[in-house]
């Protein structure tokens, strides 16, 4: 019997040829809970953070339910593993479970190591501002094709006539730096500055660990954010914004575009800008193409909206695991001057590979910023 075949949008799979990641490590907890179906746990090399996800078959899917499994897993980890600083929780229907990117969980909720001793409490009160619980209204539904890679080298599809206008705004884009005509290629070339960004967050585990890291280090980068997963984890984007970096727009389905029609388009682009604003108080300034694919008709309606479309010109490629000292050498080779960084907040290599990339960077002159920072 054949597999349905996912929706188009709900799924975001690994790169062909990519290489599997390390198994991450898991916790057993004790006594156990039958509707976990794992624990993970991820290192940033300073500290640990877990996530825990649960199953509930539909006649127990209720949000009283799910709150419960959810609070009770949470002090279950925290038990089994004392020094995390943080435990997130997911909490899926078991008839449509489709891993991170597919159907949205019924509930979420992140138990910062702090806020353990008052979780109970706060959530029986209900003054719990890390919970998220899914209202059953479904998002804008997915469109188009499913990015099957990891963004690449950026590629404009268009006819000759296009293709030629808009390598000439490349050149001088390059050339000069600074946004231009709605793009931004890369920063000033004469200034030893970079900005930092971070494709496809937030990823319940990997995300507090990226901010932790960049806590340590006194930097701060930009997000680009897919707005399903900022539905799913609102709180996400408020740590985001609180510590002071930067929230811009990576569609609301992480779809490729350019087989899209402007209506299609706007939808993804509006969606994420809506939410982004409800959480964030900010006008959403920034977008990028999921896959690195776009038209004129993409950029035209990123226009449109008030947004500036960025690009990238180093990326190591830690969406593809090459290994955490490749992503170092990649990084390395390609820094230069207005330079813009291309990483993922959910690959592990860039993860571990990120307070030497910091590092590096500031041996060698350079101040790392948030592309809204470049020029400044």
């Amino acid at each position: 019997m054949a597999l349905a075949q996912p929706a188009p949008g709900q799924v975001q799979p690994l790169a062909p040829g990519t290489r599997a990641a390390t198994r991450l490590q898991t916790l057993t907890l004790t006594p156990p809970i039958p509707e976990v179906k794992t624990v993970e746990v991820q290192s940033n090399g300073f500290v640990r953070a877990a996530h825990t996800i649960l199953l509930l078959p539909t006649a127990q899917a209720t949000d009283a339910r799910a709150t419960q499994l959810a609070l009770l897993a949470a002090e279950r980890t925290y038990r089994a593993a004392p020094d995390l600083l943080e435990v997130d929780v997911s909490v899926y229907r078991s008839g449509n479970y489709a891993g991170f990117g597919g159907p949205l969980p019924l509930l979420t909720l992140s138990v910062p190591r702090e806020r353990l001793a008052t979780l109970r409490n706060s959530i029986k009160n209900d003054q719990y501002d890390r919970i998220w619980i899914n209202p059953q209204i479904e998002a804008p539904e997915p469109v188009g094709v499913v990015v099957e890679a990891p963004e690449k080298l950026p590629v404009f599809e268009g006819t000759p006539a296009e293709i030629k206008a808009y390598q000439l705004q490349k050149s001088l884009g390059q050339a000069g730096g600074g946004v231009r005509n709605g793009l931004l290629f890369q920063g000033n070339p004469a200034r030893r500055q970079v900005a930092l960004t971070f494709d496809d967050a937030p990823h319940p585990m990997y995300f507090p660990l990226v901010l932790d890291l960049l806590r340590r280090a006194g930097v701060k980068a930009t997000f680009f954010v897919i707005g399903r997963n900022v539905q799913a984890y609102p709180y996400f984007a408020e740590d985001l914004i609180r510590g002071g970096h930067e929230i811009a727009n990576h569609t609301f389905h992480h779809v490729r575009l350019p087989s899209l029609s402007s209506a299609q388009i706007k939808a993804e682009l509006s969606s994420t800008n809506t939410l982004l604003t409800q959480l964030s108080g900010q006008k959403v300034q920034y977008f990028r193409p999921p896959g690195g694919r776009y038209t004129t008709r993409v950029l035209n309606v990123a226009k449109e909206l008030g947004l500036t479309t960025v690009f990238w010109t180093d990326d190591p490629g830690d969406f593809q695991n090459p290994g955490v000292e490749t992503v170092e050498a990649r990084f390395d080779k390609h820094l230069k001057p207005g330079g813009i960084i291309l990483l993922h907040d959910n690959a592990p290599d860039g993860l571990l590979a990120l307070p030497d990339l910091l590092k590096v960077a500031k041996q060698r002159g350079y101040t790392v910023t948030t592309v809204g920072g470049l020029g400044r």
